[in-house]
């Protein structure tokens, strides 16, 4: 220091000093955000609440201490120091422990609506459709200047390179994003320009993910006619439109690979299962021709007469008991017939007057006389012969 005059360094070393000796032990309670290990093992993570945030960072050590899982939107209470980032120029909060209090305000608000969105049935599986295997054109809807972008167009390059891509700019985070976002699904759906949409982003915060949390968005996903794939920041990452999506990528790499599958890998495979089944079909004519060889058409003759012969006989020697059958019943059926003529004539009438009995009727009534106690003297009869007819007067 000279006559008021600092160099960076110096100055950070003042501040640092104030800075760290002014404050002792601190509790501070805040809701969790921009959660981010580090690959040394140490953990950089936001706290905030509605007017300010401040960094924070729980070194390894402290870390493996914790007994619960950090999540974006957890209210937590943090104790620790201040601390300044002298290369930064930035001040931190070291964190020693970590407890949670609650759910923060985002969070608590994200549960809401995912509860009211679920019960209008957005988030039904019976409405999700089917994501196309091999799509003719992917319609990307995410920032053109994000790394998520690249990356999906240097994945479809790779492994689908006749695969078309529209782009659909929309800024991923701010106030604005969300109605941008939802115009373009609409957009896409009116002008029906792909077989499948990816919509998402890289990484980020809790707050850095809300536009794709935003009501207009997730009703515009789950009206979409076009598949949709939501791909929103990384695997621990997670967004309302996911649950509306037809299917959820754990990041946007991951969503360019699932409509890209390998067009050469899927070829060779079908060659693969050509070839197998050209080889089955060899193998099986191969031991047919083995099988068949010793057989001539004499011998597959012969074999045929001997399998036919014996059930030919035994056809034959059913038509005649069969014939039998039919001519014993019909004999029977004859004498039958026979015996009830012979019962029919005996009893008719006609027949009995040919033998030379008479009919004697009252000539009064045509009361048939079958005692000579029916009539009375002065009775007038009828009497009726084979032939004819005789009328007769009874006498004492």
């Amino acid at each position: 220091m000279n006559n008021g005059k600092f160099t960076v360094s110096e100055l950070t070393d003042l501040i640092k000093r104030r800075l760290e000796e002014g404050f002792g032990p601190l509790c501070v309670e805040g809701e969790l955000s921009n959660c981010r290990p580090s690959s040394v093992g140490h953990l950089y993570f936001t706290l905030k609440d509605r007017g300010a945030a401040i960094s924070a960072v729980m070194f390894r050590n402290s870390l493996a201490r914790l007994t619960f899982a950090l999540k974006d939107g957890m209210l937590l209470r943090a104790n620790g120091r201040l601390s300044v980032y002298a290369q930064r120029g930035t001040y931190q909060l070291v964190c020693e422990t970590l407890e949670p209090v609650g759910t923060g305000d985002i969070l608590a608000m994200l549960e809401a609506r995912k509860r009211a969105l679920a019960e209008e049935g957005l988030f039904d599986e019976s409405r999700k459709r089917p994501v196309p295997r091999f799509p003719g054109t992917v319609a990307v809807i995410s920032s053109p200047s994000g790394a998520a972008l690249q990356d999906i167009l240097n994945i479809l390059r790779r492994r689908a390179a006749g695969l078309r891509v529209v782009i659909l700019p929309a800024p991923v985070q701010g106030a604005e994003a969300a109605p941008i976002l939802a115009r373009r699904i609409e957009q896409a759906n009116l002008w029906n320009i792909a077989d499948t949409i990816i919509i998402g982003r890289g990484g980020g915060s809790l707050e850095d993910l809300l536009p794709f949390s935003e009501e207009a968005v997730v009703r515009a996903v789950a009206a979409s006619n076009i598949p949709v794939i939501s791909a929103v920041g990384h695997e621990i990452d997670w967004a309302l439109c996911d649950f509306a999506a037809d299917l959820r990528a754990p990041t946007p790499s991951a969503a360019a690979e699932l409509v890209s599958e390998n067009r050469s890998e899927t070829l060779k495979g079908i060659r693969g299962l050509v070839n197998s089944l050209q080889e089955t079909v060899r193998a099986r004519l191969t031991r047919a021709r083995l099988a068949l060889k010793p057989f001539s058409g004499d011998y597959l003759e012969r074999q045929f007469r001997a399998i036919l012969q014996p059930r030919l006989l035994r056809f034959d020697d059913a038509k005649e008991a069969l014939l039998d059958a039919a001519g014993n019943r019909a004999a029977g059926l004859r004498r039958r017939l026979d015996i009830v003529r012979a019962t029919l004539e005996a009893a008719n009438p006609n027949a009995i007057l040919e033998r030379g009995l008479s009919l004697v009727m009252k000539a009064a009534t045509g009361e048939i006389v079958r005692r000579a106690a029916d009539v009375k003297p002065g009775d007038l009869l009828h009497i009726q012969p084979a032939e004819g007819m005789i009328n007769a007067e009874v006498r004492p």
